[in-house]
């Protein structure tokens, strides 16, 4: 090893010192940058927490409160239903109520003990509960519970294939068949508790449902309040029930609205929930309620919902009231309605005392204003033929369906228009028809073979001859008429069946008025050209006068109504308008009137609309020996008619359909009437006349007050 020399020691003892100096002066720059830096980021964090305090502490805090207090909407008051002078028809009777509405994660553990502490609190009368309900209850309570699972076997746990079944649903529907008969034989307050637990247990995460709201005491509102904190989500409230303070017979016309319970109907759930409703609402199922849903549907309110840290509501405060749906008036008035109602029921039951209507259906009648579609009066007696009773159904004059007869025959002649096949008044034979293969085909007033009688169009509305209808659709046919001839019509062939049915329709029968109500009937054609059904070639003509197809009440009162004003088809109307609610929740200012909807134009000239009115009027008035409507000339307005005989059949009793279209005074008219007399062994007495005569007396008597 080489030894040092005295001047390399000196060099290396002057080197160390300067070197651990040097290491010593860097250290306190280390940690100058070192405080430099956590003093930095201090100053950073306080600036940001500075900003979020300061600058969004208002966002934050508005985000805080949503975590805990949730809005949910509350159902509002449906608008009401007045009559055209004001009388209140349909209106809502408020409630007290208990509710409750279920907060986040709330699962059916949960609910048992607040079920059953509102059960000590209050009575809540107990619903017919199925076996399922009751083993749900008691499957809530998680003691319970286990003891039903620990049941299960290995089988049950597997599926068909032997694989272990995890889903909890199948698993619990399997612990359900666990449950004894003895385990769920409740007693009467036990029932009560389940009940309550059902209808709590049924509403989705922060919806509101009903515990009680019928019967329900301000005492146990009181109490309610008293014990708010000890039973989560449970409020008081108001609800309401629609209540009718009128006796009328309209009241199946009016419809009905589901209860919160049935919720939305399941055929119809997809459509109102794009509408924004959720699925207990209660809407109008049926009728004028459904019709006018969305203005009826009353505007929600809001309520502020508080839930605890668990999710479970603990108070329910209001923010924002519910606004009450807008009202209807209709055009019914209902002194009006009643009094035909009266007229009707009382030669009925003449027709009845006489033995005439032993078979009979009932009575069917419409009025309506022929300018602006406005229905009046819809009266309909269903008769009960094994006991006589008679019951209002004011629905019927739309969904039942008869042979109108020779009312038709306005519309077979303008048919004859639109083909070409006459122009004006033209005059054709009436003589009885033999047709091959079929029976006589003849007027009621000429039964006569070879009786030959000259009529014109007027003149066959007059006497209602049927021959002149027959020789129009052989005109439509190209053909004239030989005796025993062979039609030129293929058996099943539509063609012209359609061209009679689209003028009929033009007037409205055989399709839809368009009446605002769902449910109507569009009559019976046969439109099924099917071997089994196809109408033979005598039937085009008995489609001619009447003896075919089948049409309601409402549809005969359209097509009076469209030969009254000229050739328009309006659509008949139960709603007037649409109003707005005073302070009081009452009908108030008009907000839109429901105005006339013309549907079509009948396509004939007002030169030949004016042949079919005279003769219209010459049913009533006419002098001819055949004339057929003179029984009412005696009005106390003038009226432009057709009559009607349909040929029908009860089992093997021969019977008829007396039925009438008419409208009055006949050159401004003010209203169009339709009536059917279904099935009567007898119309000698001309009931259809005496009838729409007392109709247009009451009508008279009705404008004059």
């Amino acid at each position: 090893m080489k030894k040092l020399s005295f001047l390399d020691k000196l060099k290396n003892d002057n080197e160390e010192p300067m070197t651990q100096k040097s290491k010593k002066s860097h250290i306190p720059f280390r940690l100058n940058l070192l405080f430099f830096v956590i003093f930095g980021l201090f100053v950073a964090l306080i600036v940001r927490l500075g900003y979020l305090q300061i600058a969004e502490g208002q966002q934050y805090a508005q985000k805080a409160e949503e975590n805990s207090a949730l809005r949910i909407k509350t159902s509002a008051p449906r608008g009401e239903i007045y009559d055209a002078k004001g009388n209140l028809l349909v209106g809502n009777k408020a409630n007290l109520a208990i509710t409750y509405t279920r907060g986040k994660k709330v699962q059916a553990k949960d609910i048992v003990p607040v079920a059953n502490k509102v059960n000590d609190l209050i009575h809540v009368p107990a619903d017919e509960l199925s076996e399922r309900d009751k083993k749900d209850f008691w499957l809530a309570n998680p003691e319970n519970l286990k003891a039903a699972q620990k049941r299960l076997t290995d089988a049950d746990r597997t599926d068909e294939k032997g694989n272990k079944i995890t889903d909890e649903g199948t698993l619990y529907v399997k612990t359900v068949e666990k449950v004894t008969p003895e385990e769920i034989n409740f007693d009467e307050h036990t029932m009560q508790a389940a009940t309550i637990f059902k209808r709590m247990n049924a509403v989705q995460e922060l919806n509101t449902a009903f515990i009680k709201n019928e019967g329900v005491t301000q005492n146990e509102i009181a109490i309610i309040g008293e014990h708010t904190s000890e039973i989560a989500g449970v409020s008081t409230g108001m609800d309401w029930d629609r209540e009718y303070p009128q006796t009328t017979d309209l009241r199946s016309l009016l419809g009905k609205v589901s209860s919160q319970k049935a919720g939305l109907p399941a055929e119809e759930v997809d459509e109102y929930i794009t509408k924004g409703y959720e699925l207990n609402d209660r809407v109008g199922t049926s009728y004028l309620e459904k019709q006018y849903e969305e203005v009826l549907q009353g505007q929600k309110g809001i309520s502020e919902v508080t839930l605890d840290n668990k999710g479970k509501a603990l108070t329910q405060t209001p923010v924002k009231e519910g606004k009450k749906g807008e009202n209807l008036k209709l055009t019914i008035d209902m002194a009006f309605q009643a009094k035909i109602e009266e007229v009707v029921r009382a030669q009925y039951q003449q027709l009845l005392a006489t033995g005439n209507a032993a078979y009979s259906d009932g009575a069917y009648v419409v009025v309506m204003n022929p300018k602006t579609g406005a229905v009046m009066a819809m009266v309909a007696l269903d008769r009960d033929l094994a006991t006589n009773e008679l019951t209002s159904n004011p629905l019927a004059t739309i969904n039942k369906a008869f042979e109108p007869g020779s009312v038709v025959k306005g519309a077979t002649i303008s048919a004859g228009y639109e083909q070409g096949v006459i122009t004006g008044n033209d005059v054709l034979i009436d003589e009885p028809l033999q047709i091959y293969g079929s029976e006589q085909k003849s007027s009621v007033f000429n039964k006569i073979p070879g009786n030959q009688i000259p009529l014109s169009a007027e003149q066959a509305l007059e006497y209602s001859s049927n021959a002149y209808m027959m020789k129009l659709v052989l005109k439509m046919m190209k053909t004239d008429y030989q005796y025993n001839m062979v039609l030129p019509y293929q058996t099943g062939d539509p063609t012209l069946f359609n061209v009679l049915r689209k003028t009929f329709g033009e007037y409205g029968m055989g399709v839809s008025t368009g009446i605002d109500l769902p449910g109507e009937s569009t009559g019976l054609s046969n439109k099924d050209f099917d071997s089994d059904l196809a109408p033979m070639p005598g039937h085009l003509l008995d489609l001619s006068f009447g003896q075919y197809d089948t049409y309601t009440a409402m549809q005969l009162a359209q097509y009076a109504s469209t030969v009254a004003n000229g050739g328009t088809r309006i659509a008949p109307r139960i709603v007037d308008g649409i109003y707005e609610n005073k302070e009081d929740g009452s009908l108030g200012q008009l907000k839109e009137e429901v105005k006339p909807k013309e549907l079509n134009k009948v396509d004939i000239s007002s030169e030949q609309m004016d042949i079919i009115q005279k003769g219209f009027y010459d049913v009533v008035h006419g002098n001819g020996i055949f004339t057929t409507g003179k029984y009412m000339q005696g009005a106390a307005l003038d009226i432009a008619a057709k009559t009607g005989t349909a040929e029908t059949n009860v089992g093997e009793h021969v019977t008829v359909n007396s039925n009438v279209v008419a409208y009055a005074p006949s050159n401004d008219p003010e209203i169009a009437v339709s009536v059917i007399l279904p099935h009567l062994t007898s119309e000698s007495t001309r009931p259809n006349q005496s009838m729409v005569t007392a109709i247009v007396n009451a009508y008279a008597e009705y404008k004059a007050q």
